[in-house]
């Protein structure tokens, strides 16, 4: 019996391909600069969208070299596991959970953090883990 495996589209690259540091280096920059637009906008949910899905590209690169069982191919679950990690420096596990939180009924996030900068202290956690397995 042959099963078909359905792959998710995630930033431009199939969830079960191989990410190299160079394609994840041009997603999160991609998704940054996605949200710096968002933002002269005015467009604070597609901010955090695009600083998440950062987060998940550099997430999904580490977890290449260290699989963890239920993490998710998506950012949100990733972020979630992020959040719970205590292996994970409290700092990284902040940024994650504040990136993961429900919005307001007026459509604001609950802290007053910029989630581009979480973002960016979860990619150079994630990227950073990385470069010292070489």
């Amino acid at each position: 019996m042959t099963r078909n495996f359905r792959l998710q589209e995630v930033n431009g690259a199939r969830a079960m391909d191989e990410l190299t540091r160079e394609t994840a280096v041009e997603l999160i920059e991609k998704e940054l600069s996605q949200a710096a637009q968002a933002s002269g906008e005015g467009n604070a949910g597609m901010v955090r969208v695009c600083a998440r899905r950062a987060s998940g590209i550099a997430i999904r690169f580490w977890l290449q070299q260290h699989p963890r069982k239920f993490w998710g191919i998506d950012a949100m679950n990733q972020l979630r596991n992020v959040h719970l990690d205590q292996s994970v420096p409290l700092g990284v596990r902040s940024a994650a959970r504040r990136l993961t939180a429900r919005i307001t009924p007026e459509f604001e996030s609950p802290y007053k953090t910029d989630p581009v900068e979480d973002s960016r202290m979860i990619i150079d956690h994630f990227l950073g883990a990385n470069e010292q397995q070489r």
